[in-house]
């Protein structure tokens, strides 16, 4: 005859190391909710011209054409991301906090800063982001990501 003791509680499955399933006691922690939408691709650039600058500086990649190299990009594509830095601070910030693109594509391409990053004059540059800024937000707009000409 069993007199046995039954023990009973609560277990989930989980990824490990090297994608194992490994069974841990208790309840599952509760994911984190990610961020509708994802992060708009010239805020992404703008990071990236921020990170490459300090890699350069530092001593820790030579000078832009290794970093080129590096990341398998021409030296002409280097330089349109690294003419993001050229962008009025408040700029550059704006840049990096757009909302994210929950639905079509991004509103603001990196080839429409292009002229912005061009101009030498910070309040101009002001200026002329919150003219793109303006034109690229409203629910009319439907130029799909086509460059935008922004007189001088």
């Amino acid at each position: 005859m069993h007199d046995g003791v039954t023990v009973e509680f609560n277990v989930h499955f989980a990824r490990g190391p090297a994608g194992r399933r490994e069974v841990l006691l208790g309840e599952p922690t509760a994911k984190p909710e990610l961020p509708a939408g994802s992060v708009p691709r010239v805020a992404r650039l703008m990071a990236l011209a921020i990170r490459c600058e300090e890699l350069v500086r530092s001593g820790e990649v030579a000078d832009y054409a290794n970093l080129a190299r590096l990341g398998h990009v021409t030296r002409a594509r280097m330089t349109q991301i690294i003419n993001l830095l050229n962008l009025a601070p408040d700029v550059q910030e704006e840049i990096l906090f757009l909302p994210n693109t929950t639905k079509g594509r991004d509103p603001i391409g990196e080839r429409n800063l292009r002229p912005i990053t061009a101009v030498v004059d910070w309040r101009a540059q002001r200026r002329l982001w919150g003219t793109l800024l303006a034109s690229r937000t409203t629910p009319t707009t439907k130029t799909h990501g086509a460059p935008v000409t922004i007189p001088a």
